[in-house]
């Protein structure tokens, strides 16, 4: 048995390791990749795929480039998940939500209320639920790297602060195209408005709509303090953020160049959730300090609300595959279990 003191030192293992990376990229061929996602580049998400671009070329010795159209210059989420589907873009990153029309069972994100904290989600997301649901989208034409963030959803308008249950009644709500969230408003008292994104600011300014639901970086990418006055905390949904290849791309890849398109998502998701909680914070308090009024809901306003949202949670849990179901009951409960 060899001797501790005989063990390369420090230096020699480095070279080693060099060696081994040198040796790994020799196996790279060159690739350039398309990504295509909808918010600009100065978003948190912007600036995680700027670091993912980084980290790839790093990582294959320069020869695999990742080529960024961010605020959606190739096109809406739906046309580029098309497009990364039948191969012509290599790369998309998106939310979860318009997802649920490839897997269904991605609607487990949309349910009201379901998570409550940021570790509640990641322990959903990077453990087993998350794999489950990106190899059901494996056969859907694209391949799940990671999961990102796009955070918790809150509700701006421009009638009132909304701190009880009453105060959504009458509100005309844009919500995405989506079942959960139209049913989920509705129930609430507001009128669901089913809308594409790019008509939004314009509906709120000319008030057609009185009112919207977002990330609060999405209120302030996007300005929406310029035409809403009000934003309640509500979390009333949170928004994971899936990057996905083109399982066309995929296919042609060597494994070393799958693990390095891996490695980088995984590493540069460190880096993206950090900023994006940093900046979380920083935008509330700017929100705040051009005019728009925030205001957190109280705990019994939030289980009033719960409450009320009971029976749509009900109704589209029983659309979720049950066993995936029971998983992400279980996994929230250790996580809360854990913090008490």
């Amino acid at each position: 048995m060899k001797s501790l003191f005989n063990m390369p030192s420090a230096p020699v293992w480095a070279a080693v390791l060099s060696l081994l990376s040198v040796g790994a990229q020799a196996q790279v061929s060159s690739h350039n990749i398309k990504f295509g996602y909808s918010v600009s580049e100065t978003h948190p998400i912007g600036k995680g795929v700027s670091k993912f671009a980084d980290l790839v070329s790093e990582k294959s010795g320069g020869k695999i480039k990742v080529k960024a159209y961010p605020a959606a210059q190739l096109g809406s989420e739906s046309q580029m998940i098309s497009a990364t589907q039948g191969g012509v873009q290599e790369m998309i990153g998106m939310s979860s939500a318009p997802l649920v029309g490839i897997v269904k069972d991605f609607a487990l994100f949309d349910l009201p209320f379901i998570f409550s904290s940021e570790k509640e989600v990641d322990a959903i997301v990077d453990g087993a639920v998350g794999t489950k649901l990106f190899e059901k989208l494996g056969k859907k034409g694209v391949v799940g790297l990671c999961y990102w963030e796009n955070g918790f959803r809150h509700v701006t308008n421009s009638k009132r602060p909304i701190a009880r249950l009453e105060d959504f009644k009458g509100l005309k709500i844009r919500t995405m195209q989506n079942p959960v969230f139209v049913d989920m408003f509705n129930t609430l008292g507001a009128n669901s408005v089913p809308m594409a994104w790019p008509e939004v600011y314009s509906a709120l300014e000319t008030k057609a709509i009185d009112a919207q639901e977002n990330p609060a970086l999405i209120v302030s990418a996007f300005k929406i303090n310029e035409v809403q006055k009000y934003l309640s905390i509500t979390k009333h949904a949170y928004s994971p953020y899936a990057l996905m290849v083109s399982t066309k791309f995929w296919d042609k890849l060597q494994p070393v160049e799958r693990g390095i398109l891996k490695d980088a998502c995984a590493e540069a998701r460190e880096y993206q959730r950090k900023l994006s909680r940093e900046e979380d914070k920083k935008t509330l308090a700017e929100l705040k300090s051009h005019g728009m009024l925030v205001n957190e809901l109280s705990p019994d306003a939030v289980a009033q609300i719960k409450q009320r949202l009971q029976p749509v949670t009900e109704k589209y849990a029983k659309e979720i595959d049950a066993g995936l179901m029971q998983e992400v009951r279980s996994e929230i409960e250790k996580v809360r279990s854990a913090s008490k």
